[in-house]
């Protein structure tokens, strides 16, 4: 058994190197730039929007406040009707990425601990860094990749979207692996 706290070399590392590796996927490979698409009569739609006073928040379209409500005729004919949409409205402005960037950081390091703690269960000091890399990448792997998956299950998301995710997870997923591999304590 490895303590979480005697790991926190590796730990540092992966979220460092996960970090750098996701601002090259998204910022110098283009294949995430179509996982979004432009709304038809934007212009129209942002202007309907500024018009109900929208405030930051998760909406949905129709919406339903309760299972009961799901099953009203009103509720069910606007929804045969649609459009049905999941909405997240951010706040307006410039704004920067800092904030989003930091949390990705937090987020990355909070997965590598995990990650630290099951290794560190499984395996002992001194292990092989095939071991130690099978199962830190797993468990890295079920944060940064299978989780992406409820998105689609629930929300609508697109499922090449979704897999795109996957793989750059996977990626993350070996790199956090690596990192521990490398650095695994001796006996």
């Amino acid at each position: 058994m490895v303590p979480v706290l005697s790991l926190w070399l590796p730990i540092l590392l992966s979220a460092v190197l996960v970090f750098i590796m996701s601002s090259i996927i998204h910022m110098l490979l283009s294949y995430h730039w179509t996982d979004w698409s432009p709304v038809p009569r934007e212009d129209d739609v942002m202007e309907a929007l500024r018009g109900v006073d929208i405030s930051p928040g998760n909406y949905s379209i129709p919406h339903a406040a309760s299972m009961a409500a799901m099953k009203e005729p009103e509720y069910v004919e606007k929804r045969e009707r649609g459009p049905v949409a999941m909405i997240t409205v951010m706040p307006s402005g410039q704004g920067g990425m800092g904030k989003q960037l930091t949390l990705w950081f937090l987020y990355s390091i909070v997965v590598s601990v995990f990650a630290a703690y099951v290794t560190g269960r499984a395996v002992g000091p001194g292990a092989e860094y095939l071991e130690v890399f099978r199962f830190s990448a797993t468990a890295a792997f079920l944060a940064y990749g299978v989780g992406e998956w409820q998105q689609s299950i629930w929300w609508g998301r697109s499922w090449t979207t979704t897999l795109k995710n996957t793989i750059d997870g996977l990626i993350y997923a070996f790199l956090t692996a690596g990192a521990f591999g490398w650095l695994w304590p001796a006996m």
